[in-house]
C-alpha cells in the first residue's frame, strides 16, 4: 500500500487536483471500485463495457482517500466526494495507464533499498517468477505480481501493492507491443531480470522474432544498481536471440549477463535431466563456483529446468542461500491451469495447461504428455492461438504436425480455420482420420469428447486465453 499526500500524488503524476480531500492517501490502490477501502485510491479506468467514472462516488463511500477520474466528473460524483472528505483528481489526458505507471515509479523511487527482480520472455515467464518468487520468499520477504497480472496495468499495481516491510519484489513484465516492457520496466526498476526466451507470441503484432527480441530486450532500459549489486540480466543459451540481447543491449548499457543452460561455459547449468512418469524433472544444478545439487521440480516438463536455473543465476546473484532457495522452489506446486494435472471423476487425468500458449509452449506441454506415464490414452485438446498475424496459419500447421509425431492417440482440435490448420498437419504427417476430431466449440468438446474418457487416459487441455479451454476442464472434473 502506498503512503502519499494527495498533492504528491499529483506532482508524482501530473494528474490535476479538483477536489482536495480531508486525508492522505494510505491503502490499497484499485481499479474496481467494489475494492475500495478507507484511505485507499482508486482510479478510474473507462472500460469497454464499464465506466469507471461512473462510480467515483461509490467508492468515495467506501472510504476511498482519493479517486481519480479519466473523464469530467459528474456534478452529482464530485458532491459525494465532498461530503465524504475524498480527494478527487483527474489524469493528465485522461489516461490512468500512465497515471499507474508514473505513480509506481515515484513509490518505487521512495524505496530504494528494495531489492527488484524482473522477468519477461515469450514462454515460461510465469513459472519463472513463481519460481523466484519462492527463492527469494525463502530468505527475505518478498512480494511478487499476483497470477500473471503483468501489463501496463497489473505492472504497476504489483509495486503500488508491495507491503510496508517488502525486501524483495519480483515482477512479471508482458507486453503486447513495443515499449511496454521499457515502460513496466521504468516503473519498477529492478536491479536483476531475466528474459526466459524469444519465442513468436504476439508476432501478428511485432513483425518478426527479431522485434519480439528487441521488444523483450527493452528491460534493460530501466535497470538500475542496488548499492554494490550490479544491474545482472539472466539469459538462456539455448535462446538463438541471446547473442543479439547480450551484444545489443545488455553490454552497451554497461548491464552484467549470466548465462543458464547445458553448455560447459555457462555459469549457472543443468546436467543428467530426467523425467518421472509424472513428467517431473530431475537434474543436478551446477554453478562455475563449484556448487552443485540435485533437485527434483513439481512442476511438469523439461522447459522447467532452464526457468530454474534462470532463478539459481539470480539468487547466487544476489547472495542468497542457493539451497535453501532449491528446497523452496522443490516444493511448489503447478501455477493454476499451467501444467496442472488434476484427476477426473472418470479416472482420467488431466494436464490443464489452458492458461495461455504460443507455439513453442504447445510443443513443450505436447512432450510433457508424450513423457508422463499412461496405461491408457494419449489425448491433446488443442484450442487455436492469439496473435500470431499473417504466421497464424502457418504456426498452427506446425503444432498440428508436432502433435502427430508425438504420436498421440486422439487428437481433439477445437475453434475455426487455425483449428483446421492444425488438423491438416496432423493428417499430413501421417495421423489416421479417426484419430483426430475437429470440433467448433468448447460445448461440442465436453459433448462428444468427455463422456469417451476413462481411466488411464492422460488428457492434455492446451490454448490460449481467449480459446476458453477452462471450460472443458471443468466440464471434463464435473462429470
Amino acid at each position: 500500500m502506498i503512503h502519499m499526500s494527495v498533492d504528491d500524488v499529483a506532482r508524482a503524476t501530473g494528474a490535476e487536483v479538483l477536489l482536495p480531500g480531508s486525508v492522505d492517501v494510505a491503502g490499497e490502490v484499485v481499479i474496481d471500485s467494489r475494492l475500495a477501502a478507507p484511505g485507499g485510491l482508486f482510479v478510474a479506468f473507462a472500460g469497454e463495457r464499464v465506466d469507471g467514472n461512473a462510480y467515483l462516488g461509490a467508492a468515495a463511500r467506501l472510504g476511498a482517500a482519493a479517486v481519480v477520474a479519466s473523464a469530467e466528473p459528474a456534478p452529482e460524483a464530485l458532491a459525494e466526494a465532498r461530503e465524504c472528505g475524498c480527494a478527487v483528481l483527474r489524469a493528465e489526458g485522461d489516461d490512468c495507464e500512465e497515471f499507474l505507471l508514473r505513480l509506481a515509479r515515484a513509490w518505487r523511487e521512495a524505496h530504494p533499498d528494495w531489492l527488484v527482480v524482473a522477468v519477461t520472455g515469450s514462454v515460461g515467464k510465469t513459472t519463472t517468477k513463481e519460481m523466484l518468487a519462492a527463492a527469494f520468499g525463502s530468505q527475505r520477504r518478498c512480494h511478487a505480481t499476483r497470477g500473471n497480472l503483468n501489463n501496463l496495468i497489473g505492472g504497476p499495481l504489483t509495486v503500488l501493492s508491495a507491503p510496508d516491510d517488502t525486501e524483495v519484489l519480483v515482477c512479471e513484465l508482458g507486453m503486447n507491443h513495443p515499449h511496454e516492457i521499457e515502460r513496466l520496466a521504468a516503473a519498477c526498476q529492478p536491479a536483476l531480470a531475466a528474459i526466459t526466451n524469444v519465442g513468436t507470441s504476439h508476432i501478428g503484432i511485432l513483425g518478426s522474432r527479431e522485434n519480439i527480441a528487441r521488444a523483450k530486450a527493452e528491460i534493460v532500459s530501466g535497470m538500475r544498481a542496488l548499492g554494490e549489486l550490479p544491474r545482472t540480466l539472466a539469459l538462456t543459451s539455448s535462446c538463438d536471440y541471446t547473442p543479439f540481447i547480450e551484444e545489443g543491449f545488455a553490454r552497451p548499457a554497461g548491464v552484467e549477463v549470466v548465462r543458464v543452460g547445458a553448455a560447459p561455459a555457462d555459469a549457472v547449468r543443468a546436467e543428467s535431466v530426467s523425467l518421472d512418469d509424472e513428467g517431473r524433472p530431475t537434474a543436478r544444478v551446477l554453478c562455475s563456483d563449484g556448487w552443485s545439487r540435485e533437485v527434483t521440480l513439481s512442476v511438469p516438463g523439461r522447459a522447467a529446468v532452464d526457468d530454474l536455473l534462470l532463478a539459481v543465476a539470480l539468487v547466487w546473484r544476489a547472495g542468497l542461500d542457493r539451497d535453501a532457495a532449491l528446497d523452496a522452489v522443490a516444493a511448489m506446486t503447478a501455477t493454476s491451469m499451467r501444467l496442472d494435472v488434476r484427476e477426473a471423476p472418470c479416472g482420467a487425468r488431466v494436464i490443464d495447461d489452458s492458461y495461455n500458449a504460443a507455439p513453442a509452449s504447445m510443443a513443450s506441454s505436447l512432450d510433457v504428455l508424450a513423457q508422463m506415464a499412461c496405461p491408457g490414452r494419449r489425448v491433446a485438446v488443442l484450442g487455436e492461438m492469439g496473435e500470431l498475424g499473417g504466421e497464424a496459419v502457418r504456426l498452427h500447421g506446425y503444432v498440428g504436425a508436432y502433435a502427430a509425431a508425438k504420436g498421440v492417440d486422439l487428437l481433439v482440435l477445437i475453434g475455426g480455420e487455425l483449428a483446421d490448420a492444425m488438423a491438416e498437419a496432423a493428417r499430413t504427417m501421417g495421423l489416421s482420420e479417426d484419430r483426430v476430431e475437429r470440433l467448433a466449440t468448447v460445448e461440442d468438446a465436453v459433448r462428444v469428447i468427455a463422456p469417451v474418457l476413462g481411466a488411464g487416459d492422460l488428457v492434455l487441455v492446451k490454448a490460449s486465453r481467449a480459446a476458453g479451454l477452462d471450460g472443458f476442464v471443468r466440464g471434463v472434473l464435473q462429470r
